[in-house]
């Protein structure tokens, strides 16, 4: 007997952490169905939701790279949410139709929600990389009253994605390049300030270049975000560490965006009071 079942496709897709969450959560749930990751290039991604459109058994995908743009001309329409950010991390079917969704704002969010609940004089980010997955961050922290700070290798493109996704914000662009040598700047009171640095880049990931960024660019009491989930404790977290800043690892933006994405498939909320469990399993 077949079993429904969900998927995260991407190229490539084998270091995919998704299949152990979700996995994770069908077992603690009991719920009878499959969840898995499947390949599939660019050149497929057109016929692979055609052949998943008509599948009875399907409740929906996530999507990683390089798929959460290219996507979006493939779907029938958008959450506000991922139209919003024009990427799409996940897509479930309605009654013949293809939706997309973006979980990877609330996920990228729901480590920072305490700190959210707090009033602040300032909120600020310094925002490493323009891809996919930076546009979420863009929206989320624009969304709380954050200015931005966005780098890239080419500032205008950080440039246009901060007009087209706060067209009224007072936010900077700038090269990455700008935070890999030592600065001397005298950063001002940020006693009631709140600052984050974020890389939301593939840089420093396994197999990728390195993150070239001085910690003398973060004002003091920053916390350090790292979106990279391979390694988990990425040198850029280890630098933020050595001089004295709060982290969180990018397995924490993972575990909370696949939450959202878990509802969208099978209908009820994650067993959350086993993140613990489930982290150790992510470890592993």
């Amino acid at each position: 007997m077949k079993r429904p079942y969900a998927e995260v496709i991407g190229s490539p897709i084998a270091q995919s952490k998704s299949p152990v969450i979700h996995g994770f959560w069908l077992g603690k749930t009991g719920i009878a169905a499959d969840y898995r990751g499947t390949l599939v290039e660019a050149s497929g991604l057109a016929d692979y939701l055609s052949s998943r459109r008509v599948d009875p058994d399907w409740r929906g995908c996530n999507v990683t790279m390089p798929h959460k743009l290219s996507a979006l001309p493939l779907l029938d329409r958008l959450d506000p949410l991922a139209a919003k950010i024009g990427a799409v991390n996940t897509i479930v079917p309605d009654g013949g139709a293809l939706v997309g969704y973006n979980t990877d704002a609330p996920g990228f969010l729901e480590p920072l929600a305490g700190m959210l609940r707090e009033t602040h004089f300032f909120r600020m980010a310094r925002i490493l990389g323009t891809g996919g997955a930076a546009r979420a961050i863009v929206a989320a922290l624009a969304g709380e009253g954050f200015t931005l700070v966005l780098a890239g290798r080419n500032p205008d493109k950080a440039r246009a994605m901060l007009d087209e996704l706060d067209p009224g914000g007072k936010h900077h662009a700038v090269d990455i390049a700008h935070f890999a040598d030592p600065t001397d700047f005298a950063f001002d009171d940020r006693e009631g300030c709140c600052d984050l640095v974020v890389n939301a880049s593939p840089l420093g990931m396994r197999g990728q270049s390195p993150l070239a960024f001085d910690w003398s660019h973060a004002p003091p009491g920053s916390i350090a975000y790292d979106i990279v989930t391979d390694p988990v404790d990425t040198q850029f977290l280890q630098g933020a560490r050595s001089t004295g800043l709060a982290t969180i690892d990018g397995l924490e933006m993972l575990v909370g965006q696949a939450a959202v994405a878990f509802q969208h498939f099978f209908g009820v909320e994650p067993p959350r009071a086993f993140d613990a469990e489930l982290r150790e399993r992510l470890l592993a």
